[in-house]
């Protein structure tokens, strides 16, 4: 089990990074070991509240796997969280939050999993904050290379 906690400041705002994490579908382009993603079930929630759900594959040196989450997107927080529908994970959580900072944002982001594997969970653990920081980079290349430096 891993539970992972990052805060960032970014010179964005709160709704440009919303919105750049909402952008699931994009993640092949800009998250390296995310192959392909898939979505489908588009429905809003509330006033400026969406859901989605979402397939992703994802390659790793040894790994290949797919997974598929829920993803909802409160532009009114704003927040981006997911939660898993199938895979293999025993649970998975995923919260973004963004707030309004003097530098810009400050980002808070918190992952929460379990492998149904144990040798998965295993191999994962050892690599843990190394995935996190390049997860977590790709969204700040990302952001700088949409929105400027």
């Amino acid at each position: 089990m891993a539970v992972h906690r990052v805060t960032r400041h970014l010179p964005y705002t709160p709704a440009q990074l919303a919105e750049l994490v909402a952008d699931v579908e994009a993640y092949p382009r800009f998250v390296k070991w995310v192959t392909s993603m898939r979505v489908w079930n588009r429905r809003q929630e509330a006033p400026g509240v969406d859901l989605l759900d979402a397939e992703a594959s994802v390659g790793f040196s040894f790994l290949k796997e797919r997974f598929s989450t829920w993803v909802r997107h409160d532009r009114n927080a704003p927040l981006v969280e997911a939660g898993l529908l199938r895979g293999p994970f025993r649970h998975l959580k995923n919260r973004w939050e963004f707030h309004e900072d003097p530098r810009g944002t400050r980002l808070e982001f918190m992952i929460d999993f379990a492998f149904k594997s144990p040798l998965l969970n295993a191999a994962l653990q050892a690599n843990f904050e190394r995935a996190v920081s390049m997860l977590i980079g790709s969204f700040e290349a990302e952001a700088a290379r949409r929105f400027g430096p």
